[in-house]
C-alpha cells in the first residue's frame, strides 16, 4: 500500500521534469539561432523590386525652388533680356563718357588758344598805350613850348573833354597863359572839367 502511494508521485513528477527540459532545450535553440543569424548581414535587395527614387531637376540660382520647367525657361528669358539691356545701357554710358571726355578735351584746348590770344591781346593793348602814352607826352612838351596865343588857339578847336585832359597835363604856368588865351566861356567850360575830374579823386 505504501509502495503504490510514492509511485504516483514520482509517475506525475517524471512528465512535468520533461517538459521542462524540453522547454529549455528550445530557448536555448532560438536563442543560438538569433545570435547566428545577427553575425550575417541581410542579403541585397532584389534590383528588380527596387522603385528608383524620382530625379531632380537642377534649378538654376536664383529661380524658385517649386518653378515648373516652362517657368524656369521663362525666368532665363527674361534674366537674359534684362542682362542684354544692361549691357546695352553701359554701352551708351561708355560711349557719353567719350563724348564727354572729347567734349572736355577741345574745350580746355579752346580755352588755352583764348588765354593764348588774350595774352597777346593785352600784350599788344599795352604796346599801344605805352605808344599812346608817348604821343601825349610829346604833345603836352610840344603846347608847353608853344607860345601862348598859338596854343590857345590850337585848344579852341579842340573837343572840351580832350583840351582838358591835355590841360591837365601841362604844367600850371602853361596851362593858366593858354586858358588866359582863350574865350572865357571856354576857359570856364574847360576849368569846370578839370575841377570835376579833380573832385573824383581820392583824398585818402
Amino acid at each position: 500500500m505504501s509502495r503504490a502511494r510514492q509511485a504516483r508521485p514520482t509517475a506525475r513528477i517524471l512528465p512535468v521534469l520533461t517538459a521542462l527540459f524540453a522547454t529549455g532545450a528550445a530557448l536555448q535553440l532560438f536563442t543560438g539561432l538569433g545570435a547566428a543569424l545577427a553575425q550575417y548581414p541581410a542579403p541585397p535587395a532584389d534590383p528588380a523590386q527596387t522603385v528608383p527614387a524620382p530625379a531632380q531637376t537642377a534649378t538654376p540660382q536664383g529661380a524658385p525652388q517649386t518653378a515648373t520647367p516652362t517657368e524656369t525657361a521663362q525666368w532665363l528669358l527674361d534674366l537674359r533680356t534684362r542682362e542684354s539691356t544692361l549691357q546695352r545701357r553701359e554701352a551708351q554710358l561708355a560711349e557719353r563718357e567719350t563724348l564727354v571726355n572729347a567734349a572736355q578735351t577741345r574745350l580746355q584746348d579752346q580755352m588755352q588758344a583764348l588765354a593764348a590770344v588774350e595774352d597777346e591781346l593785352s600784350a599788344t593793348m599795352a604796346l599801344a598805350d605805352r605808344a599812346a602814352e608817348e604821343d601825349i607826352s610829346r604833345l603836352v612838351t610840344v603846347f608847353e613850348a608853344m607860345k601862348p596865343e598859338e596854343a590857345s588857339a590850337v585848344f579852341a578847336e579842340m573837343a572840351p573833354d580832350f583840351a582838358a585832359g591835355f590841360l591837365g597835363r601841362l604844367n600850371p604856368e602853361a596851362a593858366a597863359a593858354i586858358l588866359a588865351g582863350l574865350e572865357p566861356r571856354l576857359a570856364y567850360t574847360l576849368s569846370a572839367l578839370l575841377a570835376g575830374r579833380n573832385a573824383l579823386v581820392p583824398r585818402e
